[in-house]
């Protein structure tokens, strides 16, 4: 049993008990969040694809907490000009587990 939910601009694969990194929401730990935006769902028998969302079908997932990927260098330059710079950035995420999962 699983569904396909789209959510800040991406697309992810909810299933029960699993927990997914998310792009930043801002959302405290333990604060519950409804994602309805469903585009396919699945029971193990049948597959319901949305056109373009599956109707009455949702993903219900409580928030686990915030954080950061690990450090990504970049590093610019331009030959014989003397031009060097090295910068990093991290990554914030919001880190949910799915709770329930309503197929419609």
């Amino acid at each position: 049993m699983y569904a396909i939910f789209r959510a800040l601009g991406k697309q992810f694969r909810a299933e029960k008990g699993k927990t997914l990194r998310l792009p930043l929401m801002h959302a405290e730990a333990g604060a519950k969040v409804t994602f309805d935006e469903v585009l396919l769902s699945s029971d193990g028998d049948t597959v319901r694809a949305g056109t373009p969302l599956v109707a009455g079908a949702a993903v219900e997932a409580e928030v686990v907490g915030e954080g950061k990927e690990p450090k990504i260098y970049v590093f610019k330059f331009k030959r014989r000009k003397n031009y060097r710079r090295k910068t990093g950035h991290r990554q914030r995420y919001t880190e949910v587990r799915i709770t329930d999962l309503k197929l419609g």
